[in-house]
């Protein structure tokens, strides 16, 4: 079973109905069974905190329902920041140009557990010397 760690764009596109943004590789992992779903709780965080800014409108559903649906229809198992996710934050070598710090946390995320990241971020690429997997989703 293969293991991918969605990042917060890939959630946005999944609930708000934009799934033509989801490349259709991309898509053959989410659809496979034998894909192991998971988002860091910091995006789950960031989902929110887009929602509340009107960064994101979701279709018919407050952002309690988009929830659900990632983590019970689609299957996304939420998996929580810890302390063991900070020491490798806290040690992580940020590429110029790359600010964000919730991109910063979830890459820290999946080179801990070793998840497969996928996301539509280029610069998430520049990591992989830091022993991130990187699934890019061409848009």
């Amino acid at each position: 079973m293969s293991r991918y760690l969605l990042d917060t764009n890939i959630l946005v596109f999944l609930v708000t109905g934009e799934a033509d943004e989801v490349h259709k590789d991309v898509r053959l992992i989410i659809d496979d069974y034998n894909s192991h779903l998971a988002a860091s709780s910091v995006s789950f965080a960031e989902l929110i905190q887009l929602h509340r800014i009107g960064k994101i409108r979701l279709k018919k559903q407050g952002i309690n329902e988009a929830i659900e649906t990632l983590i019970h229809t689609i299957g996304v198992q939420l998996v929580p920041f810890t302390d063991k996710h900070i020491n490798t934050l806290a040690n992580l070598e940020t590429i110029d140009g790359h600010n964000d710090p919730f991109d910063h946390a979830i890459i820290a995320h999946a080179i801990t557990d070793r998840y497969t990241l996928i996301s539509s971020d280029s610069k998430f690429k520049h990591y992989k010397d830091q022993n991130l997997n990187f699934v890019f989703n061409k848009r």
